[in-house]
């Protein structure tokens, strides 16, 4: 009616405008209407669902906040090692690998349970970093996951071929790495892995869970023929893993005081499918039933509340592998670390 009003009156000059002008405000404030009723009710009904918990509130409660927004600035870093060593064909083979570390910043944002983040590399703008690696990571009341696959040149490190010492440098090897750990809480009314991991729940009290879960870890790397090229006696390998584990662990969130909270979880599984083999000159060796056959997921948390507001505090996500056989021994390790400091509006 407002605007109807307002209409009118600037159109004074003009009487058979008026009906015209009068209908079409009439529809466009009905219009405007429409959208804010539907804007109110999506917000309405996302903050019923925001706000709605299975949690027992003695021990896991949302966070208090006026506009539920929370914006966070991280600082992430990742590494990887690979080691192995075995007899395939009578040539003796060990190495010990790793990657160059990335370091990333990121600027994140939730409202309501839907987030977004951007992240920079600097490494990478200038050219230093040319390694890709995508990670994901997933926690809710019940059902949890974490995700990381990785592409990298830029493995270096000693390479002992027939007893030959060879030294590895950046390009003379392609890397490609999967790592999946999918796991259930069962105490999911109490304890909290959001609470750790991305503060969208507050643990008041502290509480522990028993775990199970499924692992996959597989993978390979391959010389290239830049470094055939350039040591035409260095043999070409290709190392090849890929297991499958099923297991259960336990995940603790100690309370101390009302500011912290400190996280320490782990999830070792039995590997019940492998496909490992080794290739060195064109001679393919798989390998037999391992004596000794695990991948480990473990995580630490600790989150500092410095009040309603404000909180900070670092992450660590880890997955280890153990394969042992008779002939060939194969440890992988990927870990990622994160520094973190958050606002809730």
């Amino acid at each position: 009616m407002v605007e109807t009003a307002v209409i009118q009156a600037d159109t004074g000059g003009c009487p058979q405008l008026l009906p015209d002008s009068t209908g079409q405000s009439t529809v466009a404030a009905d219009s405007v209407v429409k959208k804010e009723s539907f804007k109110k009710r999506f917000l309405d009904q996302l903050k019923t669902l925001y706000f709605t918990s299975k949690y027992d509130s003695n021990y896991v409660v949302r966070p208090k906040s006026n506009k539920g927004l929370t914006l966070k600035l991280f600082m992430n870093e990742t590494g990887y090692t690979f080691h192995t060593k075995g007899t395939v064909n009578n040539i003796y083979t060990k190495t010990d690998l790793s990657t160059n570390r990335k370091t990333t910043f990121s600027l994140a944002a939730n409202f309501m349970g839907i987030g977004a983040a951007v992240a920079i590399n600097p490494a990478q703008w200038s050219g230093a970093y040319k390694d890709y690696e995508f990670n994901l990571n997933c926690y809710s009341s019940r059902l949890s996951l974490d995700l990381s696959y990785q592409r990298s040149e830029s493995l270096t490190g000693d390479m002992l071929f027939d007893e030959v010492p060879k030294r590895l440098e950046q390009g003379d090897a392609t890397m490609k790495v999967l790592n999946v750990a999918a796991y259930y809480t069962f105490n999911h009314r109490r304890f909290s892995f959001p609470a750790a991991f991305t503060q969208s729940y507050i643990q008041r009290r502290s509480a522990g869970s028993w775990l199970a879960g499924i692992s996959y870890q597989g993978g390979s790397i391959k010389t290239t023929d830049d470094l055939l090229a350039r040591s035409p006696n260095a043999p070409e390998t290709r190392i090849y893993v890929g297991h499958v584990g099923i297991g259960g662990g336990y995940g603790y969130n100690w309370v101390l005081g009302r500011r912290w909270l400190f996280h320490f979880s782990m999830l070792p599984t039995f590997v019940v499918y492998n496909r490992n083999n080794m290739t060195v000159r064109g001679q393919r060796k798989e390998a037999e039933h391992m004596r000794f056959n695990m991948i480990f997921n473990e995580r630490a948390a600790v989150v500092y509340q410095f009040s309603p507001r404000y909180f900070a505090g670092a992450t660590l996500v880890m997955n280890n592998s153990v394969f042992d056989d008779e002939r060939v021994v194969v440890n992988q390790n990927k870990w990622r670390a994160r520094a973190f400091f958050g606002l809730r509006l």
